[in-house]
């Protein structure tokens, strides 16, 4: 059964840096649209970042632009979300979301097939 699962998230102090790791088990990432979405406490989820399985293009929401960047480790099969300059605002459980189809085309669609149960982010003031 495939499994899409995130790791790297835990607690930091406002302006401090975490790195996000998305894997898969019998899902090669390199060739799959990976999207990034949070869900804050009390508030609907929202995509945050992605990058697509075509050419390798990101796109970011504005809020976490200059600060946030997707990247591939093509040899590991793995999507980082890297993230700078941590805010108070930035809390919530992030997930990765994996699609054959390249979902990653300005649409911030969540139309992705396969989800991870999601690494929860903390950042403290």
């Amino acid at each position: 059964q495939v499994k899409v699962e995130e790791s790297g998230g835990g607690l930091v102090q406002s302006g401090g840096s975490l790195r996000l790791s998305c894997t898969a088990f019998l899902l090669n990432l390199e060739n799959y649209a990976v999207g990034w979405f949070r869900q804050a406490p009390g508030k609907e989820r929202e995509a945050v970042a992605c990058i697509s399985s075509r050419d390798g293009r990101t796109d970011y929401v504005d809020s976490v632009k200059g600060r946030f960047s997707v990247s591939r480790d093509g040899a590991e099969s793995t999507v980082y979300l890297q993230m700078n300059s941590l805010k108070p605002e930035d809390k919530a459980v992030y997930y990765c979301a994996a699609d054959a189809l390249d979902w990653c085309d300005g649409s911030w669609s969540d139309k992705y097939d396969y989800w991870g149960q999601g690494t929860q982010v903390t950042v403290s003031s």
